[in-house]
C-alpha cells in the first residue's frame, strides 16, 4: 500500500504554513512535507505543526546538510521530534553545486563523502544520544539528550548510485523529485532495496514527490508544469533522472490527467516500488482553483486504496 501525502509548496506566512498541515490532517492525508529552500526553516515548521496536529506524519523534503554541523543539527532534529510527538520523518539531502558553492561559499567536493560522514555523526546521536567520530570532514565526540524525543525515520534525497547505496545501508529510505515511474522501478527502488538487503536492514521507504494536476486538458497542464518547474530540468542531478526517464522536461514526469488517468499513474508508481507519494499539487487551465480542488479531492479519496 502506497501512503498518500501532500508536498507543501507555499512559502507564505509561518502561521499559514502550519495551518496547511492541520488542514491536511483534517482531510485525512497520511503525511505532510515541508521543503527547505530559501524560506522558513522546515524543522521549525514541523515543530509548530506538531503542536497543532495529532496524528499526521510531518516530514522535511528536504533539509540540505551542508549549512549545518551534524551535532547542532541533531539537537534541532530531536527538539522538533519531541515537539511533534514523535511524528517527524527527517528528509535530508546535499542540495546542488550552484547553491552550495555559488550561494553559500562552501566546497561541493566529494558530496557523497560529506553525506557519509554527516550521517556517521548524526545517526548515533539520533539513536543513542552520543557519538565518537574522527573523519576527514568531521571530528566529533559528545552527547545530546532532548527529553521526550524519539529517534525519527531518516530519508536521504538520493538519485545517483552511490547515494542510493548509502541511503539503503545507513538510512530508512529515500525521497525523490522529478523521477518518473520507469526510473523509480529500474533505478531507484532496485538499487536502494538491494543495498538495504545486503546490509541486513528493513525494506526502505521510497518516497516519490511529483507535481500533480487533475484536469481535462493534460497537454496544457504539462506545458504549465514545464514552465513552473523549469529550473529542475536544468539542475544536473534532476536532469540525469529526466534523461534516464526519456523525459524532455518536468512536464513529462508530472502526474497529469483526468481523475481516472491520475489514479492509473499513481497505481503504476506504487507497482514500480514507491511506498509513499508526496503530491505537489499545482494549478492549470482556465479555472486554476477548480483544478487544485479536483486534485486534492481525488488524492483524499485514494488514501489507503493504492
Amino acid at each position: 500500500m502506497m501512503k498518500v501525502g501532500l508536498f507543501h509548496g507555499d512559502s507564505g506566512p509561518v502561521d499559514a504554513q502550519v495551518a496547511a498541515a492541520a488542514a491536511a490532517e483534517r482531510d485525512g492525508f497520511e503525511s505532510f512535507w515541508y521543503p527547505h529552500i530559501f524560506g522558513a526553516d522546515a524543522l521549525t515548521l514541523v515543530a509548530l505543526a506538531g503542536c497543532e496536529t495529532e496524528r499526521i506524519e510531518l516530514g522535511t523534503a528536504v533539509v540540505p546538510v551542508y549549512p549545518f554541523h551534524p551535532f547542532a543539527f541533531a539537537q534541532h532534529v530531536l527538539s522538533a521530534q519531541a515537539a511533534a510527538g514523535g511524528r517527524l520523518t527527517l528528509g535530508i539531502g546535499l542540495s546542488h553545486q550552484p547553491v552550495v558553492e555559488g550561494m553559500w561559499g562552501l566546497s561541493y567536493e566529494k558530496p557523497a563523502r560529506h553525506m557519509r560522514e554527516f550521517l556517521a555523526v548524526l545517526m548515533p546521536l539520533l539513536t543513542e544520544g552520543k557519538v565518537q567520530h574522527q573523519g576527514e570532514v568531521f571530528r566529533v565526540a559528545g552527547a545530546v539528550a532532548v527529553p521526550g524525543a524519539t529517534t525519527p525515520a531518516v530519508l536521504i534525497a538520493a538519485l545517483a548510485p552511490v547515494m542510493l547505496r548509502l541511503a539503503g545501508e545507513q538510512a530508512d529510505g529515500t525521497i525523490t523529485w522529478m523521477s518518473g515511474t520507469k526510473t523509480i522501478e529500474s533505478h531507484v527502488a532496485k538499487r536502494i532495496n538491494a543495498a538495504a538487503g545486503k546490509a541486513g536492514r528493513a525494506k526502505p521507504r521510497v518516497a516519490v514527490a511529483l507535481p500533480v494536476c487533475v484536469t481535462d486538458d493534460a497537454a496544457a497542464a504539462r506545458q504549465v508544469a514545464s514552465q513552473l518547474f523549469a529550473i529542475y530540468g536544468q539542475l544536473v542531478n534532476y536532469r540525469r533522472m529526466l534523461d534516464r526517464e526519456g523525459a524532455g522536461g518536468p512536464g513529462d514526469v508530472a502526474v497529469v490527467g483526468t481523475e481516472a488517468e491520475v489514479e492509473q499513474q499513481l497505481r503504476a508508481l506504487a507497482a514500480a516500488g514507491a511506498t509513499d507519494f508526496l503530491a505537489a499539487i499545482y494549478p492549470a487551465g482556465d479555472d486554476a482553483a477548480k483544478s487544485v480542488a479536483r486534485s486534492r479531492e481525488l488524492l483524499k479519496g485514494l488514501v489507503g486504496k493504492i
